[in-house]
């Protein structure tokens, strides 16, 4: 991609040097399709081809261990591990504020209407990852879902050239509670 630079550019030309490119997006549906029904008919085997496929990374396990999360926890700088966890702190108590208290009202005798909030019982956090580890969605999703009282919480990620999540993204799942 190259890249041009337009100073103080004539008012003639604005609009051609605005146009973007054109994505041609009419087989992503069925692209996207075959990929789903083959993760449904196979899983992990069919997630750790496409990782190959896409990532250029070639798992035998999805699943990140004990001593990755430990040796993830030793990698990143303590200024970091501090930086998550007041980041954690200002975003739960942000979210906690918004918990929600249902109420009920009698709209005429013998009628009594209400809300009530009922947590997700189980929900997937996808967190980009592999080139671009943005540890900061971790914090932002898996919190709330705390909150609301998800009971399970499960955090994909693509890998790094190595196989491995990026440390930071592991260090703040594990302030999230998320195992």
């Amino acid at each position: 991609m190259v890249i041009k630079t337009y100073l103080y550019p004539d008012r003639t030309i604005w609009e051609a040097i605005q146009q973007r490119p054109e994505l041609d997006v009419t087989s992503l549906f069925e692209t996207t399709q075959a990929i789903l029904d083959d993760v449904k008919a196979n899983g992990d085997e069919a997630v750790c081809r496409y990782t190959g496929k896409f990532d250029k990374v070639y798992l035998t396990d999805l699943l990140v261990s004990g001593n990755e999360i430990t040796e993830a926890e030793s990698a990143i700088s303590n200024e970091l591990k501090q930086a998550i966890r007041t980041a954690y702190q200002n975003i739960y108590k942000f979210h906690a504020s918004q918990q929600f208290e249902g109420y009920k009202v009698e709209t005429m005798t013998g009628v009594t209407c209400w809300q009530k909030s009922v947590p997700v019982e189980k929900v997937g956090l996808y967190i980009p990852g592999g080139t671009a580890p943005l540890f900061s969605s971790v914090l932002m999703l898996a919190i709330p879902a705390t909150i609301a009282g998800c009971r399970e919480i499960v955090l994909c990620t693509p890998p790094n050239r190595e196989g491995k999540v990026h440390p930071a993204i592991l260090f703040a799942a594990k302030v999230s509670g998320v195992s």
